[in-house]
């Protein structure tokens, strides 16, 4: 029996897929619970194209996340931290702190999830930060840290 799945169904398929199962797992599991519709023509079309329509959707979130890395990589953003005068900073810059000053400073709003800092910076100088745009998509922005005293 065909169904067409609804939803992603573990040891089966994903959502949208269109697999082959027993007669009774369709009929009294996948179909009854809604998990699946019977695997008919008009069924198995609308499925394709669902699926063409997701992969341009995503296809479009990778490009606009490939040009917001592009635009990362040639920032440079400057943050100003009490410090002593041997250069280390009384606190630290954290992934919080960068990604407001992101937003602040050239209006590029990012989750601070997606600022990956090893260990918060606490030394004033210049520094990389890899910042997530997407799956496999990262840009590299330059954060000045300043002292005052």
């Amino acid at each position: 029996m065909k169904v067409v799945l609804l939803e992603n169904v573990k040891n089966v398929g994903n959502k949208g897929d269109i697999v082959d199962v027993k007669d009774g797992y369709g009929r009294n599991f996948l179909i009854k619970t809604g998990k699946g519709v019977i695997g008919n023509k008009e069924n198995i079309a609308m499925a394709e194209t669902t699926k063409a329509e997701e992969a341009q959707k995503v296809a479009a979130e990778r490009q606009a996340a490939v040009e917001l890395a592009k635009i990362i990589d040639e920032t440079e953003i400057t943050i100003t931290e009490r410090a002593g005068e041997d250069g280390k900073l009384f606190g630290s810059v954290t992934s919080k702190d960068i990604a407001e000053a992101l937003e602040n400073q050239k209006g590029i709003k990012v989750d601070k999830r997606k600022v990956e800092l090893e260990m918060p910076l606490r030394n004033v100088g210049r520094a990389e930060v890899k910042v997530k745009t997407y799956q496999g998509v990262v840009g590299k922005l330059t954060v000045l840290i300043k002292g005052e005293a």
